[in-house]
């Protein structure tokens, strides 16, 4: 039986690791020919072998997602390889934590680089490709910190909720040309990934990495974490036909509306 983005092209940025990882594991099972592209050279090409190992099609290209030459680059071997792009998974993202008046500038400005300026150099130099293929799918990765403020994560915050309307607004491009291509965003909660290590690595007074099952125990309403696969079954089915007619929206996989907590809050972003 077909899979449910069988023979499609697939490009997820930030593949190497984490939801990325997560992302373009499970479209390859399901019949996608996934491009990973990521900074990390050795958990990228880790990716890919497990990929192919379990029959599944990958290739793997170094990409920084805030050059946008770099861009350039990787839609020209995708186009020159597969002659198309069905699917873009806007992945890559870092998390620095902090209070606001201790974060330095050049941190602000990187985070926005890489969680924003890369989504828009993504949707941006993909879509053309995209539009000679007759449509597609893209996928921006925002975060339940992109729906709501967070202490400590102010930056952050910040750049997942630009994903978020920068999302909206080029669905209704997108949908005005009749182009084919859907634009919508993914929010997850509390998932286990490395990037944590970094968001709460800024907190002050807390080590990290965080104890996940703990702060799911108190602040998710299922009362546990959640993992990359979570993630990366609401991205198939985003990138699928299933959800043919969804665009603009915000797909939010954080296993419940955070609950209050009868003590001190826990760490953000469950706040």
């Amino acid at each position: 039986m077909a899979g449910r983005v069988q023979g499609k092209v697939a490009l997820v940025t930030g593949g190497a690791s984490g939801i990325g990882r997560g992302c373009a594991e499970r479209l390859a099972q399901e019949g996608a020919i996934v491009v990973v592209t990521d900074l990390q050279d050795l958990k990228g090409d880790e990716t890919v072998a497990a990929i192919r190992q379990a029959g599944g099609q990958a290739d793997y290209l170094h990409h920084d997602v805030t050059d946008e030459q770099a861009w350039v680059d990787v839609v020209a071997q995708l186009k020159a390889k597969h002659g198309r792009l069905d699917i873009l998974v806007n992945n890559a993202g870092i998390g620095l934590g902090g209070p606001i008046l201790e974060m330095t500038l050049k941190d602000f400005q990187r985070q926005t680089a890489v969680n924003l300026d890369g989504v828009f150099l993504g949707v941006k130099h993909t879509i053309p490709l995209m539009r000679e293929g007759g449509g597609g799918s893209i996928i921006n990765m925002s975060s339940v910190a992109g729906l709501k403020g967070a202490p400590g994560l102010a930056g952050y915050c910040a750049t997942k909720g630009g994903v978020r309307l920068f999302t909206k607004a080029v669905a209704m491009e997108c949908a005005a040309a009749k182009d084919g291509i859907r634009v919508n965003s993914v929010h997850p909660g509390i998932i286990e990934t490395p990037i944590w290590t970094t968001v709460m690595g800024g907190q002050p007074g807390v080590n990290a990495p965080p104890d996940l099952d703990a702060m799911s125990e108190l602040a998710v309403p299922l009362g546990v974490k959640g993992v990359p696969l979570d993630i990366a079954n609401g991205v198939l089915w985003l990138a699928s036909e299933e959800s043919r007619y969804v665009t603009g929206a915000e797909l939010v996989i954080d296993g419940g509306p955070v609950r209050p907590l009868d003590g001190p809050p826990c760490p953000p972003p469950c706040t």
